[in-house]
């Protein structure tokens, strides 16, 4: 019994865009950094409510190109891929702002506030003929298609239980947009999404969701637990916290084997193989254990899509993301989670 090869290909050899970030933030910088380490990509330009602040972040990474609103950077020529990077509230809106300015796009998790922004997103990409991918770097990092590869071919057995946790201490003394419901705050969308989106790609079908939680003042999810049953009668026990840490680790187990991933497992990391008598038959390593580099993974999946013609990732493809979205609106409506305009 043997863990399979990842078939992610290296970065290094995807076909080249050239790439705006919307916005300037935490993850903005991130994804900029992954790009221009390890990829051919090209980062022309930068975009921001503020030019002052599009400016500095332009000149800290060496970027040309910089402008002082969103409309300004996805109507720029230069500009083939924008990759937004702004809070879950303004994904929509800037996605669609993108996809008319006829722009493929890569919108970062969670993908929308909810199934029905995330379905009107990916309407306007089919009519307007862009690719359209959602920025869950963890479904496209070579350790993701091992534990994918493994269940597919039999390697665990009949998968039984998934369990992943993941809490940060973000709340209450952190970044003020998780308390704010106006951001789309809370613990599901910004930590929540990292194991539902795991149990979904395990769970391809799912006929009862139960969830449990703790909302702050303001109406946002501080912490929930989630279970979730599938078709085949598997079960999946997901918890998110954004007020306390926790482990951040995952674990699949079969009738043959378990896998279990080290935290956190979302990003670039160990994957244990082991018998259903403790023994550990063998431990996957990534070749990069440095974290946010995954997330250039995610970015040449899109553009190897744009040269092959897809408008969808086979990795992460629409009905999959719009079925995570559908879960994590059921979750809410369970903890009684209203953002405002639902």
């Amino acid at each position: 019994m043997a863990l399979p090869p990842s078939r992610i290909r290296d970065p290094r050899d995807a076909p080249v865009l050239r790439w705006g970030i919307l916005g300037a933030g935490h993850i903005a910088a991130a994804m900029t950094q992954a790009l221009l380490e390890g990829t051919g990509q090209q980062v022309v330009a930068i975009g921001s409510r503020d030019r002052d602040r599009a400016r500095r972040f332009a000149q800290s990474f060496g970027v040309a190109g910089f402008h002082g609103s969103y409309e300004d950077l996805v109507a720029d020529p230069q500009v083939d891929a924008v990759y937004v990077a702004t809070p879950h509230s303004e994904h929509r809106d800037h996605a669609l702002l993108a996809i008319a300015a006829g722009k493929h796009v890569l919108v970062e998790k969670a993908f929308t506030r909810n199934a029905r922004e995330a379905a009107e997103v990916l309407t306007a990409a089919e009519a307007a003929g862009v690719t359209c991918v959602e920025a869950m770097w963890s479904r496209f990092l070579p350790g993701y298609d091992v534990v994918r590869r493994a269940v597919e071919e039999g390697v665990l057995g009949d998968v039984r239980v998934v369990q992943a946790d993941h809490g940060q201490l973000l709340y209450p003394d952190g970044p003020a947009r998780l308390a704010a419901p106006e951001l789309a705050g809370g613990a599901l969308l910004d930590l929540g999404v990292y194991p539902v989106h795991l149990a979904a790609m395990l769970l391809p079908r799912i006929e009862a969701v139960r969830a449990v939680g703790t909302l702050t003042p303001l109406g946002v999810d501080e912490h929930e637990s989630i279970a979730l049953h599938g078709a085949d009668g598997a079960v999946a026990a997901l918890t998110a916290c954004m007020s306390a840490t926790t482990a951040t680790v995952a674990t699949i187990a079969g009738t043959r084997a378990r896998l279990d991933l080290a935290g956190p497992f979302y990003q670039p990391t160990a994957i244990r193989l082991t018998d259903p008598a403790g023994e550990v038959l063998e431990v996957w390593e990534p070749e990069v254990h440095e974290a946010h580099l995954g997330l250039r993974y995610e970015a040449v999946e899109l553009a190897r899509c744009v040269a092959d013609g897809r408008r969808e990732s086979p990795l992460l493809p629409w009905d999959e993301t719009r079925r995570v979205m559908a879960l994590m609106d059921e979750v809410r409506a369970q903890l009684g989670v209203l953002l405002p305009g639902e």
